[in-house]
């Protein structure tokens, strides 16, 4: 029954982390994993200037309406989306290169449900409320590249990634990316530590 209700708040929050990923690796992009991902990390970066940018409009346009506006909730969902798939590319949380800008179909993705009715006094705060979770993502971050450093070598001599390691790592990543998705006002929903470290 209690498993039954944390499964029910991690699929209700509204980033969520979807993965259907089969576990295989292959041994030559995992070996050149990091080169491989340089033009992905460079387009990211970029984005991310943009991005928060408009999660500070974002931030105004909530305080006046109480609602994100629909391009600019859509525009920082896509952005968290493509950041997710090249994070998880990075980490070997999954195989293939991500598709440039993100797309459908990716074995680690991000849903993020539309704007939703924001409380005007949570979100002027939201840069504040956000710094327990922000540090707690920071934690999670250096476990990941932790994991990702001993799945490198697994993965190397396996072809595969290690399932514990993976569901870890996705775990720590949903968390982040929840936090994110508060932080730039996609969502009033704090980010969730349940639901443990599985897929």
């Amino acid at each position: 029954m209690a498993q039954a209700a944390i499964r029910s708040d991690v699929e209700s929050h509204p980033i969520r982390l979807v993965v259907t990923d089969d576990l295989q690796r292959d041994r030559l992009t995992v070996f050149f994993r990091i080169i491989l991902a340089i033009p992905h990390l460079i387009l990211v970066a970029l984005w991310a200037l943009v991005a928060v940018l408009a999660a500070i409009v974002n931030w105004v346009a909530v305080l006046i309406s109480a609602k994100s506006p629909d391009v600019l909730h859509r525009f920082i969902a896509k952005f968290l989306r493509y950041q997710t798939q090249v994070t998880a590319y990075v980490f070997l949380i999954a195989d293939p290169w991500p598709r440039v800008g993100g797309g459908d179909g990716y074995p680690v993705d991000l849903q993020v449900d539309g704007p939703e009715q924001q409380g005007r006094l949570g979100v002027l705060f939201r840069i504040f409320l956000a710094i327990p979770a922000l540090l707690l993502a920071g934690v999670f971050r250096s476990i990941n590249n932790v994991i990702a450093f001993l799945g490198w070598f697994y993965a190397l001599a396996t072809g595969q990634m290690n399932e514990g390691m993976r569901n870890l790592s996705a775990w720590c990543l949903r968390y982040e990316q929840q936090t994110y998705g508060y932080l730039f006002i996609l969502t009033s929903r704090y980010p969730s530590l349940a639901g443990g470290p599985s897929a």
